[in-house]
C-alpha cells in the first residue's frame, strides 16, 4: 500500500512539473520541447569577439534585444544537422524578434568557413578559437543555445541540436520580442 502511494505521489511530482514548465510563455505559446528555462535568470558573461572578416562583436553592444548565443563547431554531429534549421529560422525571423550571435569553438577559420560556405552561406559566426569565452560561458555540450534577455541576463538554454525553424521553436522566438 504505502509503495502504491510512493509511486503515485511520484507521477503526481513529475506532472506538476511538467505543468509547470509547458506554462504559455504568451498567449497561447509554450515553451518548446527541451528548451530550459533558468530560474533564476542570471547574468549573461561576457562576450567580445571577432567573425572571419574580423568584425568583432560585443554581447553589451545588444543590450535593449533578446539574443540568441549559440555555440558550435563543424566537426560537431548535431551543429552540421542544426545549422542549415538556423540559416532557415533566420529567414523567417524580422530584425526584431532576436539577434543571432553564432559562436565557433576552437577551430581553425579554413574550417569553419569551409563548413559555413557548404551548409549555411548567409550566416556569420564569431571565432572563440582559443576557447576562452566558450569555457566563460559553459556550455555542457554542443551545440547550445542561450536566449539573453534585453537586460543581459540568462533565461533559457537549449542543449543539443533543435529544429528552429519550425513553429514551436518559431512562435517562441516571436515572443520573446513582445515582452
Amino acid at each position: 500500500m504505502m509503495q502504491r502511494f510512493g509511486l503515485l505521489f511520484s507521477g503526481v511530482i513529475v506532472l506538476l512539473i511538467l505543468a509547470f514548465f509547458a506554462q504559455p510563455l504568451t498567449a497561447g505559446t509554450a515553451l518548446p520541447k527541451a528548451l530550459i528555462k533558468i530560474e533564476p535568470a542570471r547574468n549573461a558573461p561576457g562576450l567580445r569577439l571577432a567573425n572571419t572578416d574580423g568584425a568583432v562583436t560585443d554581447l553589451r553592444d545588444l543590450r535593449g534585444s533578446w539574443v540568441m548565443v549559440h555555440f558550435w563547431a563543424s566537426w560537431c554531429g548535431p551543429c552540421r544537422k542544426e545549422i542549415p534549421a538556423i540559416q532557415r529560422m533566420v529567414k523567417q525571423l524580422a530584425p526584431k524578434d532576436i539577434k543571432l550571435v553564432m559562436v565557433n569553438t576552437a577551430e581553425k577559420e579554413d574550417d569553419v568557413i569551409s563548413f559555413l560556405f557548404g551548409a549555411a552561406p548567409d550566416l556569420d559566426t564569431l571565432m572563440d578559437s582559443d576557447g576562452v569565452v566558450t569555457n566563460l560561458w559553459q556550455p555542457r555540450g554542443l551545440p547550445s543555445s542561450f536566449f539573453v534577455d534585453p537586460d543581459g541576463m540568462i533565461r533559457y538554454l537549449a542543449l543539443g541540436g533543435r529544429p528552429w525553424d519550425t513553429k514551436p521553436y518559431l512562435a517562441f522566438i516571436r515572443s520573446l520580442a513582445s515582452r
